[in-house]
C-alpha cells in the first residue's frame, strides 16, 4: 500500500516537514529561557515580578497546537477511508457435506441434521435479492439447487438432503464454482459477485485436489468461507466398526486463505449459528473507498480549541 491509496493529494503531505522543525525551536527557545532565567540571583524579586508560569499546560498547549497541524495537513491532503456499502446482489453457494460422517451425533440430533437447521435459518437471513444455490458435497457432489432469490426451494433442497459415500472437496468447489456461473446477470449484464461457504466434517477422500480448486476460486475473485464441523471425538459405525471422524480444520483454514475467505470451527449447532451469522455480516458489504477529509478537519479543530484553551490558561490570573 502507498501513499496514493491514502491520500487523493499525497503530495500536500511535505507540510509535515515543518512540524519537527517547529518541536527544535520550542525545544532551543526553552533551553534559552532556562538560561536567562538563571542569571537573576534574587529569585524572591524575580517571582513578584513575573509570575511563575505552569510548565505541564505550557507544553500542553504547544503540544495540542503541533497535533492540530497535523491533522490539518492530513486533512489537506484529503484522506481516504474505508466504508461498508451493503451489496444491493451477490450469489451464495451453500456446499453441505452430506458425507457417511455427518450421521455422528456428536452434534445432537446428528450432525447433518443440525446443519440442515442451522444452514435453513441462515439461508432465510440473506437478503431477499440474493441468489442462493445449494450442492451436496460427497464423492459425487452436485448442484441440488441452481442461484434462485426463491427462499422455499432453497428451504427444500437443503431438507432433502441425505447422507452418501466419500467426501470430494474439490469437486464439490468445481460444482460450487460452475453453480455462480449459472446465476442470472444484472440489467447492465454484469454478474453478481459470488461467494462460497463450505461445511465439511471431514478430510477429503476423493475427486481432485482441493488446493488445485481453491486456485481457480481464487483466479474467478471467489471467496470461499469454510466451516470445519463437529468435535474431536465425534464417530460413526462404518461396516460394523466404529470409525473417529474429526473435522479436517488444517484444510478448511487453508482453503479460506487462499481465497481471501474466513475459517471457523463449530463444535456444536449454537457455535455453527454464530459462525453463519459472522458469515452473513462478511458477504453483505462491499468495502468502498471514503473521503475523510471533513472528519480530519474536525479532529484538527478540536486540538486547536483546546489548544487555545491552554493558552489562555497561561495568562490568565486564577483566584
Amino acid at each position: 500500500m502507498n501513499l496514493s491509496d491514502l491520500f487523493l493529494q499525497p503530495e500536500r503531505l511535505w507540510m509535515l516537514a515543518v512540524v519537527p522543525v517547529l518541536i527544535l525551536a520550542y525545544v532551543l527557545a526553552t533551553r534559552r529561557r532556562k538560561r536567562t532565567g538563571m542569571r537573576f540571583t534574587n529569585t524572591a524579586v524575580l517571582g513578584r515580578v513575573v509570575r511563575k508560569q505552569s510548565q505541564w499546560r505550557r507544553h500542553l498547549a504547544v503540544a495540542l497546537s503541533l497535533l492540530s497541524l497535523i491533522t490539518l495537513v492530513l486533512a489537506w491532503a484529503r484522506p481516504n477511508g474505508v466504508d461498508r456499502v451493503p451489496r444491493e446482489r451477490a450469489t451464495i453457494v451453500l456446499v453441505i457435506d452430506v458425507s457417511q460422517s455427518m450421521a455422528a451425533t456428536d452434534v445432537a440430533p446428528s450432525r447433518l441434521e443440525a446443519a440442515k437447521s442451522t444452514s435453513i435459518d441462515f439461508v432465510k437471513s440473506l437478503p431477499e435479492q440474493y441468489n442462493v444455490a445449494v450442492v451436496s458435497m460427497s464423492g459425487n457432489p452436485a448442484t441440488r439447487l441452481g442461484p434462485t432469490t426463491d427462499r422455499t426451494m432453497a428451504v427444500r433442497a437443503i431438507t432433502g438432503l441425505t447422507l452418501q459415500d466419500s467426501t470430494a472437496v474439490g469437486d464439490a468447489i468445481y460444482v460450487a464454482l460452475s453453480a455462480i456461473e449459472m446465476a442470472p446477470k444484472g440489467n447492465d449484464g454484469s454478474a453478481a459477485p459470488g461467494t462460497i461457504v463450505l461445511l465439511s466434517d471431514g478430510q477429503n477422500t476423493a475427486g481432485r485436489a482441493p488446493l488445485g480448486a481453491a486456485a481457480q476460486a481464487k483466479s474467478d475473485s471467489v471467496p470461499i468461507h469454510t466451516i470445519a464441523y463437529g468435535t474431536e471425538n465425534g464417530s460413526v459405525d462404518l461396516d460394523g466398526k466404529r470409525e473417529r471422524v474429526p473435522p479436517d480444520a488444517d484444510l478448511m483454514r487453508t482453503i479460506a486463505s487462499e481465497t481471501g475467505g474466513t475459517f471457523a470451527a463449530a463444535e456444536s449447532a449454537g457455535d455453527l449459528s454464530r459462525v453463519y451469522q459472522s458469515i452473513r455480516s462478511e458477504i453483505g458489504y462491499d468495502e468502498v473507498k471514503k473521503e475523510t477529509t471533513a472528519n480530519w478537519a474536525g479532529y484538527g479543530l478540536a486540538f486547536a480549541v483546546v489548544a487555545a484553551l491552554a493558552a489562555v490558561s497561561l495568562g490568565a490570573r486564577w483566584p
